[in-house]
């Protein structure tokens, strides 16, 4: 490579490095802002606000959040429904009349909570959960994995073989002395996906200027 071509290539370097950088600084000053915040659909939000209220307890946002988190991973899951009221209304998976009771006390908690959900609010320790049932009932199937307990229900995910393969499953109790510890530790029990997919978005951005960087100063 000759002089000239040297030259023309770490100008253009520089030039990149200059852009990255200023998207880098409007990055720090609002990570989320890579993400636009959603609108929320209403109908989404009634059908997502009656899965919270007539399967958690009514006074727990947290349970609520868990139960949305729950029905979240469902319409991503690729298995069930795709949209937020096909997951609320398939047959014999929510309490019965979930689309049809009507909400009384307690429903604008329940609308307030759907809202967080949909623009990305999910509880930190149901994670990729899809499964729930009334806390304190017992079940002998070897594949479910405690993760929460929360609102009256206890959380949990079903390993395939493979997955618990030397793997000790979880139960209840000792979610629930996990979840215990989480809080006493400060850990939030509530985060926000369109934060996380910013900061890795930060991440990437922030990896591709540190490669332009050392390949200029070669």
């Amino acid at each position: 490579m000759n002089t000239s071509d040297i030259a023309g290539r770490k100008a253009i370097m520089a030039l990149a490095l200059l852009g990255l950088s200023a998207l880098g600084a409007c990055q720090s000053t609002d990570m989320a802002a890579l993400t636009p915040e959603p609108k929320v659909d209403p109908k989404d939000r009634d059908c997502l606000a009656r899965a919270m209220y007539f399967e958690s307890n009514r006074s727990s946002d947290e349970g609520m959040l868990a139960v949305g988190t729950v029905v979240m991973n469902r319409v991503h899951s690729g298995t069930y429904p795709d949209t937020v009221c096909g997951v609320v209304a398939q047959k014999n998976q929510f309490a019965p009349g979930v689309m049809t009771r009507p909400m009384t006390a307690g429903k604008d908690r329940a609308e307030r909570v759907a809202e967080a959900v949909l623009k990305g609010e999910r509880h930190s320790l149901v994670g990729d959960a899809k499964f729930f049932h009334t806390a304190g009932m017992s079940f002998g199937y070897p594949n479910m994995n405690y993760v929460a307990v929360a609102g009256g229900n206890a959380f949990y995910q079903r390993l395939s073989r493979q997955l618990r393969e030397g793997r000790r499953m979880t139960s209840q109790s000792e979610a629930r002395t996990a979840q215990a510890a989480h809080i006493a530790a400060g850990k939030p029990l509530a985060m926000n996906v369109r934060a996380v997919e910013a900061t890795q978005a930060q991440g990437a951005h922030s990896g591709i200027l540190q490669a332009l960087q050392r390949d200029a100063a070669r």
